[in-house]
């Protein structure tokens, strides 16, 4: 018997019905020689501190740095969890082979790994990687079936990861809690949340201290024409002033016109990033709603897998992009050009050396008829980009002229497209691609035919202007931000190590804001994210660079991934962790300073949840005010994240970094209030 083991029960589904596992049992699928189970996301997590040693359950200065010999795992606490566990355990105790059928990547390997060693696996494993649910590449990749062997340095990567994590974050925050904060409250610290707040922070800052400067700017109009001065900007009035007195009563004269033949290629394919980036500059919406909204498509089958750092396609995809452009019928009128001739076949689009794990995000082929709302709209972007990227360049003209009036050289720039290429794509859309820079610019408007000599009178005009600020961080900028930290490392390995991944993971990166806002480290003031104080005081307070600038996490990718390639240990990296929270608890300890960090009592991720590890100890308070929102009641199991919605069950918004909570709307109904709600967890997980 072969035991196949998923992630969730809709992805055993899918499978069970290609392998005509038909059969319904309690926790698994059966027949055709098969069965096919479950771990709904992840049943295993790293143990707590006081699981190792009961001296650590308090929270003490005293009892700092915990460094576990050996590091340990443990099912989640929720009877759910152990239920489905108990049946992986027997169905792999009679197994003769197990297939892992996690999601492909670091993250899915880890969580399956952790499943197979708690059961105590002995026959042997395979791998099934693809990176769609349709029913094609479900039978592709069961042909196609890898050794588990091959993907182990994959799990060592992503099990120093998760070591590294613990280390730094329960460490790091017991620290800076007990150090710096009043008693009771947690101050959070992780390696990614710290740099990302930081950022933020330098960037409010920047805008606090900004000194505006008036400058002046020399135009003229000549032929309806637009000429601006090349002299640029006049610091001064009376300089631009004088400038305007001396062309007063000369004529222009044209000296140059140049014209020049440009191509702009079409919009790379959507990234997990780019595509968040995307849809919080069109609609607002969160990384945290797009992340969602893509995963519902990908288990919906209708586009590939969302979480992944690149907006390249393998070459292997490239025989399949007509048959995936021809079943996409609601835009057969848009597909009809690429599919009319032979499909070009672009480096911008297909290379493998840009492809790890997964290519980008495209549609499937599948229908989208099931979508409604947000789901066709991200559907559509998603769409339009896919069919854009096989269409030609655009192509257009740029006219260059330039002029002089009494020895002062003066432009005029104007562009015309001579072929739309990609842009017919969205021609006489709602959610148009943007326009370029340029195409906003004076660059973008037709002039008139020009001849060289020609002369007449112009129209001087003298335009007061005022520096700007930089723009503080909306979720769109402050996502790209995440991604190109690494420019911001000095040292030139890390800073290559960082070019592909920035700081955080593009299927994390969502939960980390989330998580910050929780904290109540920032907030946001329409659409801008702007820090609190409480989150100026705790960058001002950490003095360990590492622990709030890029640069850890370059030193950790960096690692990582030599990790993944075999060159490098995963015992190394831990043993290199031990050492550095050692040293930055010895460093706070010194401190004798009495700073203080207040942090408001709004976000409930700062209180006491869950087990008695996951906050300090209790100081006297007055009655808990009454639960009003699902963003004030703390998840039970991480204790860090709090309840969100969704579409059949209740969970953690720290989901994507793997909380797996889950609260099923047949135990819990949809409709109850938030002070219900949480009454009823309470009295679930009350120890």
């Amino acid at each position: 018997m072969k035991v196949c083991i998923t992630e969730k029960p809709s992805v055993a589904r899918d499978i069970a019905a290609i392998l005509g596992a038909n059969d319904r049992r309690d926790g698994y699928f059966e027949g055709n020689g098969y069965r096919v189970t479950w771990t709904i996301g992840h049943l295993c997590c790293l143990k707590e501190p006081h699981d190792y040693t009961e001296g650590w359950r308090r929270w003490a200065l005293s009892v700092l740095p915990m460094l576990p010999a050996r590091f340990g795992i443990k099912l989640l606490p929720e009877q759910r969890y152990h239920q489905q566990f108990d049946v992986i355990d027997s169905l792999v105790k009679d197994a003769d082979e197990v297939i892992n059928c996690g999601d492909a990547g670091q993250e899915g390997e880890l969580i399956q790994r952790w499943v197979m060693q708690k059961a105590g696996l002995k026959c042997p494993v395979r791998r099934l990687w693809i990176s769609s649910l349709t029913d094609d590449a479900i039978r592709e990749g069961f042909s196609k079936l890898r050794p588990s062997a091959d993907f182990d340095n994959l799990y060592y990567a992503g099990l120093s990861r998760a070591i590294g994590d613990w280390i730094l974050g329960m460490n790091a925050t017991r620290l800076y809690s007990l150090k710096y904060s009043s008693p009771g409250k947690v101050l959070s610290i992780g390696r990614v949340q710290t740099p990302t707040l930081a950022l933020i922070v330098a960037r409010h800052r920047e805008i606090v201290d900004f000194k505006p400067e008036n400058y002046w700017e020399l135009h003229t109009i000549y032929r309806t024409a637009n000429f601006s001065s090349l002299h640029g900007k006049f610091t001064s009035e009376a300089e631009a002033m004088a400038a305007v007195e001396a062309i007063k009563g000369h004529p222009l004269t044209v000296t140059d016109v140049k014209e020049k033949a440009g191509r702009e290629a079409p919009p790379r394919l959507f990234d997990l990033t780019s595509l968040q980036v995307e849809t919080n500059k069109k609609w607002g919406w969160s990384a945290d709603e797009t992340l969602t909204l893509i995963q519902s498509l990908y288990e919906k089958k209708v586009t590939t897998y969302p979480r992944v750092d690149t907006t390249y396609l393998s070459d292997d995809i490239y025989p399949k992009i007509p048959d995936i452009l021809r079943r996409m019928t609601p835009y057969a009128a848009l597909t009809a050009r690429p599919l009319a001739g032979k499909l070009p076949k672009s480096k911008k689009v297909f290379d493998n050396s840009k492809v790890t794990d997964h290519h980008a995000i495209i549609p499937t082929g599948e229908s989208p008829a099931v979508l409604v709302g947000n789901e066709r709209k991200l559907y559509h972007l998603i769409a339009l980009r896919f069919i854009s990227a096989f269409y030609p360049d655009c192509t257009f003209s740029t006219t260059t002229v330039t002029a002089d009036i009494d020895g002062q050289g003066f432009k005029a720039t104007g562009k015309v497209i001579t072929s739309a290429g990609w842009r017919e794509v969205y021609a006489g859309k709602d959610d148009a691609e943007p326009a370029s820079d340029a195409d906003a610019s004076e660059d973008s408007k037709v002039l008139p035919p020009f001849v060289v000599g020609e002369s007449g009178p112009h129209d001087p005009q003298l335009q007061k202007k005022t520096t700007q600020p930089p723009k503080q961080y909306t979720e769109g900028t402050l996502l790209r931000a995440m991604e190109s930290a690494g420019k911001t490392v000095e040292d030139e390995a890390l800073r290559e190590a960082m070019k592909e991944n920035g700081i955080g993971r593009p299927s994390t990166r969502a939960a980390i804001i989330e998580t910050l806002f929780k904290r109540g480290y920032i907030m946001r003031q329409r659409k801008n994210i702007v820090p609190t104080q409480a989150g100026m005081d705790l960058i001002d307070t950490i003095n360990e660079p590492l622990l709030k600038s890029a640069q850890l996490t370059g030193i950790w990718e960096n690692k990582l991934r030599r990790i993944e390639r075999g060159d490098y240990s995963a015992r190394e990296f831990i043993d290199e962790l031990k050492t550095m929270i050692s040293e930055i608890v010895g460093n706070v300890m010194r401190d004798n300073s009495l700073r203080r960090i207040h942090v408001a009592d709004a976000p409930s991720d700062s209180k006491k949840t869950g087990s008695s590890d996951d906050a300090p100890p209790k100081a006297p308070r007055k009655r808990a005010p009454a639960v009003k929102s699902l963003e004030a009641i703390a998840c039970p199991i991480c204790g860090t994240g709090h309840i969100i919605k969704g579409r059949t069950a209740y969970g953690c918004s720290r989901y994507g970094e793997g909380c797996a909570l889950r609260l099923n709307f047949e135990e819990y109904a949809a409709d109850l209030t938030p002070a219900k709600l949480n009454q009823s967890i309470k009295k679930k997980f009350k120890k």
